[in-house]
Formats: structure tokens, sequence, C-alpha cells
């Protein structure tokens, strides 16, 4: 029993060392893919740079041309990181855009206000980003109209203060509710994984590849997104 029960228990640990070093790889491979160079050459990181101290130097080196950075969410919060974060990347080389994350349970005005109140005025910034996602989102979803009135109050608004037009960065489940994509004519930042978005009523001109990619630099996954050439 002691003979046969061996080679069976070697086989097993055998076939848990290749599973184990199977996940790793796929693992590791998930953490440094991002979609080719070559095809997208303007590429860059999404975050929130409360997560942590951040070397710019070596994000910028990683390959990041820009950054998008998370200024905003709803009339109230703020992150504590950006301001500094805004200077700091652009010193490093990058370029960066503010991020407003949108909340059902908010007014639009209160919400620009704060955006206003938080985001520098500068010739050099990319457009201001607005995210728009069902998932985490506050209140109840409200009807489709009202919807697109307080987004253009919002748009409004933040425009004139930033002298250029948004970008809608939209998730799928947002898009499916609302289908904001046709009723609003700005560039769209779609997300999809790992493959280009196939959502939204027109081309998209950013694409979010992912959420948990390892970049030098940072000390936690972050979202990388690409410019459309």
């Amino acid at each position: 029993m002691v003979a046969t029960s061996t080679p069976r228990r070697r086989w097993l640990t055998a076939l848990l060392v290749i599973v184990a070093f199977g996940a790793l790889s796929g693992w590791y491979a998930v953490r440094k893919w991002h979609p080719s160079a070559e095809t997208y050459p303007t590429q860059g990181v999404s975050l929130a740079a409360s997560i942590g101290p951040i070397d710019w130097a070596q994000v910028h080196g990683a390959g990041a041309e820009f950054a998008y950075l998370l200024a905003t969410t709803g009339s109230d919060d703020r992150d504590s990181g950006f301001l500094n974060a805004w200077a700091e990347s652009r010193a490093a080389g990058l370029r960066r855009g503010a991020v407003h994350v949108w909340r059902f349970c908010r007014l639009a005005r209160d919400q620009a206000t704060n955006f206003i109140a938080t985001v520098p005025r500068t010739d050099d910034a990319l457009p201001p980003a607005i995210r728009l996602e069902l998932a985490g989102n506050c209140g109840k979803p409200p009807a489709r109209e009202v919807l697109l009135q307080e987004l253009a109050t919002f748009i409004t608004l933040v425009e004139a203060y930033a002298g250029q037009p948004v970008v809608l960065h939209v998730a799928k489940d947002f898009e499916g509710e609302f289908a904001v994509s046709g009723a609003i004519d700005r560039s769209l930042w779609l997300d999809s994984f790992p493959f280009p978005p196939t959502y939204g009523e027109r081309p998209w001109v950013m694409w979010q590849s992912g959420n948990g990619r390892s970049v030098a630099g940072i000390p936690a996954p972050v979202a990388w997104a690409v410019v459309r050439s």
C-alpha cells in the first residue's frame, strides 16, 4: 500500500506545482500586460493619487506618457493626493488631466463647483474627464432625460472653466442604462479587457485596457489606458 501511494503523492505534488506555476504566470501576465505600443503609441495611467507615494519619474520610464488623476467625487469629496500629483507628474514629464466621478445623489451645479474649486486651470492640462458608472454610485438612478439635463449643466460649467471639451469616461453598465454616448457629443473613454471596447454609439478615443496593471513607481496596481492612433 505504501509503495503504490508514494508515486501517487508525487504525481499529485507535481500537478499542484504545475497548476500553481500556471496561476502565478497568468497573474504576472495580467499585471504586466498592456496593448501594443506599436499600435497605440500614446499610453498612460489613471489613478487616485492617495494610493500612496508615487515616483513619477519611474512611472514615466515605464512607458506612461500621461496620467489621469482622480480629483473629485460628487459635490464634496476630493482626493487628498491630487494637488501634489498634479504638480509632480508634470515635473516628471507626463501630461496630466483631472477626473471627476459622477454621483446621482448630488446636483450637477454642486459637483461642478467641487471640481472647479479643486483643479487648477492650466493651459497644458488634458481635457477634464467625467467618470460615469453605475457600480458604487449613490442614490437611485434618475430618469434618462433628467440625467442628461444634469450632465449638460455640469459639462457647460466645467468646460467654461477649463476652456476645452470634456471626455466622457463611460462604464459599460452606465452606457447600457442611459446610452449617453449617442446623446452627448464628446470624446469617449471606454473600458474593456483584454480586447478593445465594442460598446458605445461612436468610436472611442481612449481605451482603458485594465484596472490591475503593476507599474514601476506606483505602490499598487492601477488602471492603464491608451489613445486611439
